[in-house]
């Protein structure tokens, strides 16, 4: 199975990277592109101690176990799968904009399937749903490119399925900006030093919040990880099948875990890989990621050191006083980049972050920095618009709108002002010196948004669920090991699977024994032994 590269939105900010999302040599999307939303707060300003929550935040309800009669029709709805896309199949089908009021209007989703291909005679064990992250990453495109790299005893047993989220891809997405509207986003500075700077950085805020109001309508408030979860199961019924098998990543074990928290006698064989920790702030998690990134930073510095095309000083203050000084010199000159377009500073830390999240990536951040010191700006602007995802035509997916929607319903604006990200520059420069004054000020985009936040830090339980496998990556940049620690401490069945290693998730990047164990469990369901750990 390829590896996926999350995405983790940088500029919405949260990890939401579409976790591990795309795999090398795939095409997929789920790196963080943005900070998420939230506030701080006593019990959840910076998130719960390893496996621990914090006491004040309330555990997530399950829902009533008896399906509502409003909701009857769309439980009972009949799937019609076509052939599409190189020999997997696609449906579409239909759920209520808001659950709680059915009779406002429809949504229509869109999902794909690889049917399983029953090799060596293997049983049959229905359908695994998959998930890239994001918020935003589309799980169609990701099983279309990422199904046939499973290995062969999944693929043999389990329909492979992609269910694009409400709002992205092929299931109402969300629309905000023009390609051109996101290359001025992309390019505003993100570490502002004086008012001028704040108040473009604003601006821009504002216009891609107004944007998506204009352009998504009522949807913009009916796009949370609660409802999306809520459409899982409607597709789980659909789909004939009493428990919900599943793999997320990133993001998407965030949706899995609500998933298990709202249905926990659905609950099947779920693999949450990068772990998100509801209960986290959006400040709490904003944070945190940003220590993680420098945490990343550093193993790329230690491998760079070994490496004869290394463009860094011999040691980890050389290496980061050359990226202060780089980042430093872009602030007053741009450096130019292919097609009349420039590297600015803001698109220089994005393109670091993004190789941040794959250790596949790091000779292209090698090079990238060795261009960047001779003048060139093209290699980082590349990878920065890898994480955008923006293509050579000047477009852009609807990834990034997604990612700052889901967010922004999900939790609280991190920052109400920007007052107030000045005063939290500090605390984010001390857990990240070299990415964390970005970052803190990339989380106050929700503080325009135009829909009030529908979610709240909060734990999940699951009570009554069977093993769910939780896997941690202990030098994750964008799902920081912690937050697995917590989740898996939250989940009443919860099972961690630790992976001492470098990038972002860990399933499916060719580590034996972390693909053993949960391949195990996928196929036989015994979930790994309590507290294994798996070696790079």
């Amino acid at each position: 199975m390829c590896s996926a590269q999350p995405a983790a939105p940088l500029r919405t900010v949260l990890t939401l990277a579409v976790a591990g999302l795309l795999l090398t040599g795939c095409s997929g999307s789920d790196r963080p592109h943005g900070v998420p939303a939230g506030t701080p707060s006593s019990s959840a300003g910076t998130g719960a101690s390893p496996g621990a929550a914090p006491a004040a935040v309330t555990p997530l309800q399950p829902l009533p176990e008896a399906v509502p009669a409003q909701l009857n029709s769309y439980y009972t709805q009949q799937l019609s799968w076509q052939s599409c896309d190189q020999g997997f199949q696609c449906a579409t089908f239909k759920v209520p904009v808001d659950y709680d009021h059915p009779g406002d209007g429809d949504l229509s989703l869109g999902a794909v399937r690889r049917p399983a291909d029953g090799a060596g005679g293997a049983q049959r064990l229905g359908s695994l749903l998959l998930n890239p992250g994001g918020p935003g990453g589309s799980a169609v495109q990701y099983v279309e490119a990422a199904a046939g790299s499973y290995q062969a005893p999944v693929r043999a047993a389990y329909d492979l399925v992609g269910l694009d989220p409400r709002g992205v891809g092929r299931s109402s997405p969300i629309t905000c900006l023009s390609g051109d509207r996101m290359d001025a986003y992309t390019a505003v500075d993100t570490s502002p030093d004086n008012q001028a700077e704040i108040d473009q950085l604003v601006a821009v805020d504002q216009e891609f919040a107004a944007g998506c109001r204009a352009h998504s309508g009522a949807l913009l408030g009916h796009v949370s990880t609660v409802e999306a979860a809520r459409d899982m199961d409607v597709l789980r019924a659909l789909l004939g099948e009493a428990k919900l098998n599943y793999v997320g990543k990133s993001y998407g074990t965030l949706l899995g875990a609500t998933y298990a928290g709202l249905f926990p006698s659905r609950v099947g064989r779920l693999v949450l890989d990068g772990a998100m920790d509801p209960s986290l702030t959006a400040l709490g998690e904003n944070r945190a990621q940003a220590g993680g990134f420098e945490t990343a930073w550093d193993s790329f510095v230690r491998d760079c050191d070994t490496r004869d095309d290394c463009p860094l000083g011999r040691d980890e203050q050389q290496a980061g006083q050359q990226l202060d000084s780089l980042f430093g010199s872009l602030r007053s000159q741009a450096l130019p980049g292919e097609g009349g377009r420039q590297l600015t500073e803001s698109r220089a830390v994005t393109g670091v972050v993004e190789a941040m999240y794959a250790q596949s990536l790091w000779p292209q951040l090698r090079d990238a920095l060795t261009a960047a010191k001779s003048g060139k700006g093209g290699p980082l602007l590349r990878l920065s618009d890898s994480y955008y995802e923006r293509s050579a035509d000047g477009s852009y997916p609807n990834l990034m709108f997604a990612n700052m929607a889901v967010n922004c319903l999900d939790l609280p604006a991190a920052f109400a002002s920007p007052a107030d990200v000045s005063r939290a520059v500090p605390d984010f420069q001390q857990v990240s010196p070299h990415f964390g004054r970005d970052m803190a000020w990339m989380s106050l985009a929700c503080a325009y948004w135009p829909i009030k936040a529908t979610g709240a830090p909060h734990t999940v339980k699951a009570a009554g669920a069977g093993p769910i496998v939780v896997v941690g990556t202990t030098r994750d940049p964008a799902t920081p090991y912690a937050w697995a620690q917590s989740l898996a401490g939250q989940l009443a069945s919860g099972r961690l699977l630790t992976y001492d290693g470098d990038g972002h998730t860990a399933y499916g990047r060719h580590n034996d024994c972390v693909d053993s164990a949960v391949n195990h469990y996928l196929l036989e369901g015994q979930p790994p032994a309590q507290g294994l750990r798996c070696g790079s």
